[in-house]
């Protein structure tokens, strides 16, 4: 223990107070002494974010964090979002400005008359990196109207200045970021008076500090932005509000949720994120605000897009200017989330907008100058798909496979009609006779990864024979009291019947099995046709009497590019749905020759999957180890499928989403298909 003397300085503790020292050992000293030689002058404040949040560490800090949704976006996808809403736009004003005095002084005044909100600003890194790029502007207009100059030396650099951190506005729920953004905006300001000092050979002297950053400590969702920033003032809204998918939202989440979306029915299945868009639809309406978020893909595809948008982009008079689509997501910090993103701008008014699109290359992405954006990110109108129980064209339908309902999540040890090898054989050995009823199952794991799956199927099976295996009954037994023992009056009716599936959905004849669920890193998801003697379960979806030509569409890249802007994503997997996807996608009204092309290239398919017997069909489509007589066979389905189309090529995927939407406005308006046929070729091959 020591013992502090501060005498009696005003401010200063008793100095009868025994402080002890603070704990410190050799590791510490050396990291320290480490931390004091780097060079720290050179470093963003945006890095203070992926500080802020690899101190949150350990599971509660995960937990935490997720609730919170605080994920710190890295520069590069910040980047993306300034230079889309206004950098871009900018750079070529400054350049239109040439070396004209008056121009330069007037965009020099545009600069500082800009006002900036970020309504979920963590620690404050959208604001800093946007400051720094305006400070970078402003400096290349002081290069050239005193650059060079013999009295550059003697000028007054400080008052020359025009763009300051009071220009940025933020909210956001915790304290500690809030504080931290604050103090970020001093130092990137620091950093940028240093730049200009170098620019000029002499030092900027803003002291003392006067203006700071307004970072407001509240609610956003329960804050009206107006006493923040008032939006006649406000230039640029942008950000990356929280990534709170539905089952992690706490209490205070689900009021906010309530208090925003309360009117709309169904809006409990919409993410957090859109939260902040509806908001902010608000409060740029009627302006000439322009608005941009970083959010999950799940706002631009699967159901939550028909809920979503037409809430935004109807009533309210928007449209979506800019958007890039869906890409991975970086973080700067430890524990990063491993999300994929899209970035969203949005206005008032409508006109053409710009797509930056990673879908056929996340390296080089493809930039396009459009009519309208949809929103499902392509060109396109502002429709949206709903929900179809029987599908939009004449092919067989999708339905689930047979569900067991036999026990709860909780339950995976207990007995039921799901069997393992040993338990298969354990009932076989009890009963040879009791085998035609004892079925192989197949979900999506089994199906793609080969798992090995058997179920007890006593549809039609002798009670007499049931009775005689102790090992059945006693299974059935434990159904009957699970079903028993459910909240669910219809489960509970289900309790008279244990032997039996819950939904039994089964097809009497051959069926295309569809895997509900499958890695986005898969060029096709894999699909195949089935005996009915093999059940499928309710992880798996089933189209009954397809044919060669219904695998050959649907395992094509024309319907991989429809599912993967459309479908759901369970985490980023794909979450392929019959009523979405399937019964919404634009089939091709086509030739019987152009059909037996597909079916032949299907069959090849089939016949390149057979040359490897053994290998799961996850070996046979993983990205890295897919053969190349496989990928070879793919590739000719896929030019005989875009024949069925059109016989003209298509660029890309974009450019086959695009057709296809169009092709669905014709299905669902023929009073207009005319006239969209004619805009994007959609007439029938034959």
């Amino acid at each position: 223990m020591a013992r502090w003397d501060f005498g009696a300085l005003p401010g200063m503790p008793d100095p009868d107070v025994v402080l002890a020292f603070a704990e410190f050992d050799r590791p510490m000293r050396a990291a320290l002494v480490e931390c004091c030689e780097f060079n720290w002058s050179r470093i963003s404040p945006a890095v203070f974010g992926s500080l802020f949040q690899s101190i949150m560490a350990g599971d509660a800090g995960a937990r935490t964090r997720r609730q919170l949704g605080a994920h710190y976006t890295s520069e590069r996808d910040i980047m993306k979002l300034v230079k889309s809403l206004f950098l871009d736009d900018l750079q070529k004003e400054l350049l239109e400005c040439g070396k004209s005095k008056r121009r330069l002084q007037t965009f020099q005044q545009k600069l500082a008359s800009l006002r900036f909100l970020d309504p979920a600003c963590g620690c404050g890194n959208f604001l800093v990196v946007t400051y720094r790029e305006l400070r970078l502007l402003e400096l290349e207009v002081l290069i050239r109207l005193w650059g060079g100059k013999e009295d550059s030396a003697r000028l007054m650099l400080d008052a020359l200045l025009k763009v300051d951190v009071d220009q940025m506005h933020g909210i956001e729920i915790e304290e500690w970021p809030a504080r931290i953004a604050e103090v970020a905006m001093w130092l990137i300001d620091h950093q940028m008076n240093q730049k200009v000092g170098e620019a000029f050979g002499q030092p900027v002297r803003r002291l003392p500090l006067t203006k700071s950053a307004r970072i407001v400590h509240a609610n956003a969702l329960r804050t009206d932005w107006n006493e923040v920033l008032a939006s006649q003032r406000c230039s640029y809204v942008l950000g990356n509000p929280p990534f709170v998918g539905k089952k992690e939202r706490n209490r205070s989440q689900k009021a906010d949720m309530t208090a925003i979306w309360g009117d709309v029915a169904g809006a409990g299945v919409l993410d957090y994120v859109t939260c902040w868009y509806r908001v902010a639809a608000r409060y740029i309406v009627g302006s000439g605000i322009g608005a941009a978020f970083v959010s999950t893909n799940s706002i631009c595809q699967g159901e939550q897009v028909g809920l979503f948008w037409p809430q935004m982009l109807g009533p309210r008079g928007m449209s979506i200017r800019f958007a890039h689509t869906t890409f991975v997501w970086m973080s700067e910090a430890k524990g990063k989330a491993h999300v994929h993103v899209v970035i969203v701008g949005f206005g008032a008014g409508t006109g053409p907008g710009t797509i930056v699109d990673y879908s056929d290359d996340a390296t080089s992405p493809t930039v396009s100058r459009v009519a309208r954006i949809s929103p499902y990110l392509c060109e396109g109108s502002n429709l949206t798909l709903v929900k179809r129980r029987a599908p939009l064209c004449n092919v067989p339908p999708m339905n689930y496979g047979s569900m067991m309902i036999d026990r709860g999540r909780d339950q995976a040890s207990a007995k039921g009609l799901l069997l393992s090898a040993a338990e298969r054989a354990a009932i076989l050995n009890e009963n040879r006779a009791i085998a035609p009823f004892v079925r192989p199952l197949f979900g999506t794991d089994e199906f793609i990864n080969g798992t090995k799956r058997w179920c007890l199927w006593l549809v039609d099976a002798p009670p007499n024979l049931v009775r005689s295996s102790r090992l059945i009954t006693e299974r059935l037994d434990a159904v009957r009291r699970f079903r028993s023992s459910s909240d669910r009056e219809q489960t509970q009716k289900l309790a008279a019947t244990p032997g039996l599936f819950g939904e039994i959905r089964q097809p009497a004849t051959d069926y295309l099995l569809v895997p509900k669920v499958s890695s986005e890193n898969r060029r096709y998801i894999p699909i195949g046709f089935m005996s009915p003697a093999v059940i499928a379960s309710g992880s798996a979806l089933v189209v009954p009497n397809a044919t060669l030509y219904h695998f050959g569409v649907l395992t094509s890249e024309m319907h991989m590019a429809w599912t993967r802007r459309v479908c759901g994503r369970l985490e980023s997997r794909y979450q392929y749905s019959a009523n979405l996807v399937y019964n919404n996608f634009p089939w091709p009204e086509t030739s019987a020759i152009r059909m037996t092309a597909v079916e032949s290239a299907a069959r090849h398919v089939l016949d390149c999957r057979a040359l490897f017997g053994g290998q799961t069909l996850a070996d046979l489509y993983d990205p890295l180890a897919m053969p190349k007589v496989l990928r070879d066979a793919h590739r000719s389905l896929d030019l005989a499928v875009d024949r069925c189309y059109r016989a003209a090529r298509f660029a890309g995927e974009r450019q086959r989403v695009e057709y296809l939407f169009t092709l669905y406005e014709c299905l669902i308006s023929p009073l207009t298909s005319r006239n969209l046929s004619r805009r994007s070729g959609t007439q029938p091959i034959t």
